[in-house]
């Protein structure tokens, strides 16, 4: 009897035939699982007479056997086959990776830097996270200036010196003259933080860019000229600056930056208000007082110093309208600088 089961199966494991690589680990279960057909004839060998264990226990231990080597071959033959079919054909074209694009920020950021560079300027870096020294005390601001309040100022810690966020890269320029002697021709971009409710028009974080340039007989002509050379060079060729007179601690004299709208070409819009003109920046000779608190000598050397918002410049050359775009990282934004 037992000899017939041996027989019978050993001719189904003969027959087994799988093309997926889990119809043959079903196999697997069916013949060589806990309650399999084969695992099964070793509960029955153990009523066999003693004189027929040897014969028979040969003929069990060979179906296990060929039934071990016919599926794992089914299974190898069957995972070959699978493979083949998910294989990538390397001749069909392949799909487009998306591109992805810059920050309108970096972009116009890049393109200052750019500019200016020709011009012979160096690009500095300094710490976000600064003391009252080098934000406030050294660019003449006296201890009541209303920049120095909480409204406007993120404070770390307080005291004599407290540590702040800074307010505008001028800190920068600070740290640059303390260290280097004129002539200094310095670019200062990075991040900058004030205490200002986000709307619209304004933001607690935003961009600056603010340049230098400290040596003997720098003179206002040479401030209005490399401003207008930057306008040019942003806004197109036909742009015009007008600098209207303003106060800076810093700077004296100061005056802030209007280019010709490059929307209405300087005849009025809604972009500039009817105006014609659009503000770009803040410049201005440097106040005696910073070079003599930076250990430069006043008597000798002279210099201007300039400051722009990088979303401002970004605003007026993409006419957008709502600076918080610039933060919310929406991919329908930035997906329209793709190609700048």
């Amino acid at each position: 009897m037992l000899r017939e089961k041996i027989d019978s199966l050993l001719a189904q494991v003969e027959a087994l035939q799988a093309e997926q690589a889990v119809e043959a680990e079903e196999l697997r279960i069916r013949f060589l699982g806990k309650k399999g057909s084969i695992t099964q004839l070793f509960d029955e060998f153990k009523t066999v007479p003693p004189e027929q264990k040897r014969e028979l226990g040969q003929l069990i231990n060979d179906l296990k056997n060929r039934a071990t080597e016919k599926i794992n071959t089914i299974k190898e033959q069957a995972g070959e086959a699978e493979q083949k079919q998910s294989a990538l054909d390397s001749t069909l074209p392949g799909d487009a990776l998306p591109l992805g694009a810059q920050h309108p920020i970096s972009i116009t950021r890049s393109e200052i830097i750019q500019i200016f560079s020709r011009l012979g300027y160096s690009v500095l870096d300094g710490p976000e996270v600064e003391d009252d020294w080098h934000v406030f005390g050294a660019l003449n601001f006296a201890p009541e200036h209303p920049a120095r309040d909480m409204q406007d100022t993120f404070f770390i810690t307080s005291g004599d010196n407290p540590v702040i966020l800074r307010t505008h890269t001028s800190s920068v320029q600070v740290r640059a003259m303390e260290r280097m002697k004129p002539p200094i021709r310095i670019l200062c971009p990075g991040r900058v933080f004030r205490n200002e409710a986000i709307s619209a028009r304004a933001h607690c974080i935003f961009h600056q860019v603010e340049g230098l340039y400290v040596d003997e007989n720098v003179s206002f002509a040479d401030l209005k000229q490399s401003i207008l050379l930057f306008a040019q060079e942003m806004f197109g060729q036909g742009a015009q600056i007008r600098l209207r007179p303003s106060y800076f601690p810093f700077t004296e004299p100061s005056a802030e930056v209007d280019v010709s709208c490059n929307i209405c070409k300087g005849k009025g819009c809604n972009i500039c208000k009817g105006t014609g003109w659009l503000e770009i920046m803040g410049a201005g000779m440097v106040d005696p007082n910073v070079l003599e608190a930076c250990g430069i000598d006043s008597a000798k050397y002279t210099g201007f110093a300039f400051g722009m918002g990088v979303e401002r410049i970004a605003m007026l050359k993409w006419q957008i309208k709502d600076l918080r775009l610039y933060f919310e990282n929406d991919v329908r934004f930035l997906r329209q600088f793709e190609a700048v």
